[in-house]
């Protein structure tokens, strides 16, 4: 039995497939919550690359232009978000790719999440945030008005 999947799936204003990066910069070596979304997406009919652990900023922006990503989904564990969001940031703006939306999720404190907001991180996800939730708002922000 066939799904309908491609006829359903989440669409851009464009009206091209949403595409996203999954990516996990830096030492951080748990990818299994970055996995979970990276799935929770491809369900819901997203176009997602996942590009594995270690990667730096410069992979990471590389990847999203190469893919012509909607938006580029970080997952941070280690501590390091403040430095490796503002560099995955200052990537996007030197290869002039700022219309390419970062949102991001992990161990990050609440005292951390207005500061990348203002360095210009779309969205922080924290543990207990749904995948649903995710989705929603992965497809909110890159999709085709309703």
């Amino acid at each position: 039995m066939s799904t309908s999947a491609s006829t359903t799936a989440p669409r851009t204003a464009a009206g091209s497939p949403i595409r996203v990066i999954v990516a996990k910069p830096g030492l951080d070596g748990h990818d299994r919550g970055a996995k979970v979304v990276a799935r929770a997406l491809r369900d819901a009919g997203i176009e997602v690359v996942y590009t594995g652990l270690h990667q730096t900023p410069e992979q990471i922006v590389e990847t999203a232009i190469q893919e012509d990503a909607d938006i580029i989904g970080l997952s941070v564990l280690s501590g390091a978000h403040m430095t490796l969001f503002a560099a995955v940031l200052d990537q996007l703006r030197a290869r002039d790719a700022q219309d390419i939306v970062v949102f991001g999720g992990g161990i990050i404190p609440e005292a951390d999440i207005a500061e990348l907001e203002a360095l210009g991180v779309a969205k922080i996800f924290t543990p207990g945030t749904t995948m649903e939730s995710i989705v929603t708002w992965v497809v909110a922000t890159a999709g085709a008005p309703a």
